[in-house]
Formats: C-alpha cells, structure tokens, sequence
C-alpha cells in the first residue's frame, strides 16, 4: 500500500465470523468494501465451536465441520453423568475448528467482492471518529484507508468499540485447552459433554473435533483461580488428563447492558464488539455472524444511498432495528434463563437431561428461540419460579458448590 490513502465506502476491522459477514454482506450490496484484520490466517481463537441451527443458517454455504453431535451427556459438578441421544437421529449441532472456520468465512469475503487484508497488524482509529463529519481515516501498518463508514467487529477490546462507547452489564472468564484426542478420538466423534459447574452460573464442555478435543469451562470474571481448578478438575472428571496438549488459552466474553449503543456516527459495532451474544450458554458464534450480517447490510445502504436507512444519522437507528428483529430479544430471554440457572443449576440439569430434551434440541437445531420459547407462559411461570431472588452470585441452600478440585 501507497503512503496516500485508499477511498472505501466500508471498512470492517476484525475478520472473525461477525466481521467476515459484515465484509460480505456490504460487498454483495456492491459496495466498496476492505476488511482489516490484525493477524495473519490461519490464527488460533480461544472458542468452543459450536455451530447451531441460527449459525448454519446464515452461513454462506456449508462450512468446514469437525464433527456432527448425536449424543450430549451432562453432569451436576462432575457428578454422575446423564446422556441423551439425538430424537430423530439427525445432528444435534456441529463443531468447526475456528482456525477453518474463520479463513472460510474469509474467503466468502472476498468472493463476495471485499478486499480482505491479513496481518496488517493493530488498526488505529482516530480520536474523533464518532464525530467525524466525512470519511474516517484508518492506520495500519502497510499504510491509511480512508471509509465512509467503518464497522468494528474487532472483538472484546474493540478499539472501534471504544470510540462508540460501548456499555458491559456482565464479563466472564473462558478458560481453554485443546487436547490430542489420541486413542479416545472415536468414543468422543460424535458426543458434547455439558458440565453444570460449581461456581455461579459456570459451565464446562468437552467439544470433538476429530484428532483433537475442545475442553473449557466459563463463569464470571473475578475468581480466576476457583475458575483455572474447575478447568482441570473438568479434564479429569472425563479421563482426559493424559492427553497431549495442542493450546491453552483464555479470553473475556462481554455481554452489553441492554441500552448500549451499537453505533455512533459512521461506526458501527457488531460480535463481540458490541457485547453480542446469548448470557446464557454464552454462545457467540451465531451472534457474530448475524449481527455482522445486519450491520454490513445497514453500512452499505447508508453509503449508497438505496435504502431506508440513508442518512448517516439514523444509522446506528437502522441498525438496532434490524438486531431487534431477533437478537436483542433472544439476549433477553438468555438474561433470563441466565438468572434462573444462576439460582437453581440442579433444576436446569434435571430439566435439559430429561422432559426439556427435545426443546433443547430444538433450540439447538434453530427450530425455535429462546425469546419464542420465553412467549409461552408456562415457561415464563417456570423460569421466575427458579429465579426467584435469583442473580449473578445467588445461590440457595443445596445448592452450594462444592471445591472444583475434589
């Protein structure tokens, strides 16, 4: 790249799910658009992949799968364990390796039209960004691009997200190994393990992926010792303490508060940027793709012109709205259930690994939401029974965690 800047009518900073599809979804509304990304692909990310009906169905085409899931066994922290089996002997969900996952997404990019540029190392955003009254100027390190617009989906410390002064209600620690499955690849090619953990609102899972395993836990930041015990005893609980291990790592999920802006100005914010995802399961991945979709589509009709949402001041307006449609309330319901499982994990695992099977699976596969699920007031009456003087760090007599490490 030339010391002069280069004209866009788009900039996406970040080429994980969300920023890809945003990337896609404004090239195949022809507008000009480059994607920034700071690392060179492929890049390990810190992430369980999971891949669920919301994902597969925004997805540009079949994507790189590891496994499809036909068994889920879940435990009480590490207690004895219940598995159930796929209801009609279709996939439960699908597991991708993020290093695939991401280069793939990537390249629909780039198919689409989008100037996709690797290891251009930290994307500068000016000061005055969110105010700027023409295009912004971006500074990496091959040189300036100047966009009309710019879309930030450069994860959990966001600088674009910054600029738009982007509010957390929530953030938790995920903790991560990546094992060499070795000899136990075939007893785990087609099996999720749930762990209902013993910090609030905790959880572990063990994830295939063929050669290898994903095995992480998650719980509120703040407890990094209690939450690094309940990662090795998770390992150990499912015999998998012998195994070579490929990655260790961590990373800080964020969920907005419920009133955060998602632009501002000619930004945008979208993934894990923006704090988008489920508060529940934490699940991000169809978060990132959606929103990206959405914002993408939103930036280009503000650039060109063709849409409702034309002038740049209602942007950030155009934008809600279109989340608002599913994602916002789906974070809704999940703050919800969030709140009920913080309160009574016991009655959520009793409830996913007997009579709540088939809905879980339905909330997997996408036939159904939890926002859609939240409309009928049985499961309403239910979630604020368990929820009762619930919250983040509330638990109730019997429901006590015991030490992660016995």
């Amino acid at each position: 790249m030339s010391s002069a800047s280069e004209e866009f009518d788009v900039a996406v900073v970040g080429a994980g799910p969300a920023g890809s599809s945003a990337a896609r979804a404004a090239a195949q509304a022809v507008a000009r658009v480059v994607l920034l990304e700071r690392a060179a692909f492929p890049r390990y990310k810190t992430c369980g992949g999971g891949l669920i009906g919301p994902s597969l169905a925004a997805l540009p085409g079949t994507p790189p799968a590891r496994a499809e899931v036909l068994r889920v066994s879940t435990t009480l922290r590490g207690g004895a364990p219940r598995e159930r089996h796929s209801p009609d002997g279709g996939p439960v969900l699908r597991t991708a390796a993020r290093t695939e996952l991401d280069a793939w997404l990537a390249d629909a990019a780039s198919s689409a039209g989008a100037d996709v540029r690797l290891g251009v190392g930290p994307v500068t955003v000016p000061d005055d960004a969110a105010t700027s009254a023409g295009p912004i100027e971006l500074r990496t390190a091959d040189g300036l691009v100047r966009a009309s617009t710019v879309i930030g989906a450069d994860g959990t410390s966001s600088r674009v997200a910054r600029a738009v002064g982007v509010r957390v209600a929530e953030t938790d620690l995920g903790l991560e190994v990546e094992l060499d499955a070795g000899g136990q690849a075939a007893a785990w090619a087609d099996r999720v393990h749930l762990d209902w953990g013993p910090l609030p609102g905790s959880y572990g899972w063990v994830f295939p992926k063929g050669d290898s395993l994903t095995v992480g836990v998650i719980a509120a930041k703040g407890r990094p010792a209690e939450t690094q015990a309940y990662l090795r005893a998770l390992v150990e609980q499912q015999g998998l303490a012998g195994l070579r291990v490929l990655h260790d790592s961590g990373h800080l999920t964020r969920c907005r508060t419920p009133d955060s802006p998602l632009g501002r100005g000619r930004l945008l914010v979208a993934g894990d940027a923006a704090g988008l995802l489920e508060p529940w399961t934490r699940e991000g991945i169809s978060f990132a793709v959606r929103s990206g979709l959405a914002a993408g589509r939103v930036a280009a009709e503000v650039v060109l012109g063709g849409g409702p949402s034309s002038h740049l001041g209602s942007m950030a307006s155009a934008y809600e709205a279109a989340l608002a449609a599913d994602l916002l309330p789906e974070m809704a319901a999940g703050r919800r259930c969030l709140a009920a499982f913080e309160r009574r994990p016991a009655a959520f695992h009793h409830l996913l690994a007997g009579p709540g099977w088939r809905s879980f699976t339905r909330l997997t596969r996408g036939e159904t939401t939890l926002a859609r699920a939240w409309e009928h007031g049985v499961v309403r009456a239910g979630i604020a029974l368990l929820s009762a003087a619930g919250g983040r760090g509330a638990r109730s007599a019997g429901d006590e965690p015991r030490d992660p490490r016995t």
